[in-house]
């Protein structure tokens, strides 16, 4: 298991630093727990996790918890892009973590309350989606075929067509290149 650089740790958390968000409020926070560094702190992370999930994320070097504001700073009122605004801030880390050669299990499969306690995430934030960061491994050293087979299938999306729209809800959009 290799670690991952502070420099590039530091990387992929600028990258989501400059994700958009609706009045600046950039309602994201990561609580990030290395093996390395915070070995207590991964433990009690990797715990919360589904025994499925822990699995995959017991071998990362990283976990991380995101969670999300769920009220506005500037107002104090309900936030209701948290959620959505926290998307594009991972979608963000995402994006540069895989330019840098890394590999994220995002899991919605943990256990929140346990990981709010874990992390100490205030009351007014919610915990969103633990996430696993390292370098991809070798399928082969799965413990049990069925991970082994699932990691070896290529990954499925829908076409653009089940979810782009011309004009109206289920117009498909027609101006393919």
């Amino acid at each position: 298991m290799r670690d991952v650089s502070s420099k590039d740790l530091w990387t992929v958390f600028e990258a989501a630093r400059w994700a958009p968000s609706s009045y600046n409020e950039q309602p994201w926070r990561f609580v990030v727990a290395e093996r390395r560094r915070t070995p207590e702190a991964f433990s009690a992370l990797l715990e919360t996790i589904e025994p499925q999930n822990r699995e995959w994320a017991r071998h990362a070097p990283v976990l991380v918890v995101v969670a999300a504001s769920t009220r506005l700073t500037r107002t104090g009122g309900t936030n209701r892009s948290a959620w959505y605004d926290t998307g594009q801030a991972v979608g963000f880390l995402t994006l540069q973590a895989t330019g840098l050669g890394l590999a994220i299990r995002q899991m919605e499969g943990f256990n929140h309350d346990a990981a709010r306690a874990a992390c100490a995430i205030p009351p007014d934030f919610e915990p969103v989606v633990a996430m696993a960061i390292g370098y991809a491994g070798n399928p082969d050293l799965l413990p049990t075929e069925r991970q082994r087979d699932a990691e070896r299938q290529p990954r499925r999306r829908q076409q653009v067509e089940a979810f782009v729209f011309e004009g109206t809800w289920g117009n498909t959009l027609t101006s393919r290149p």
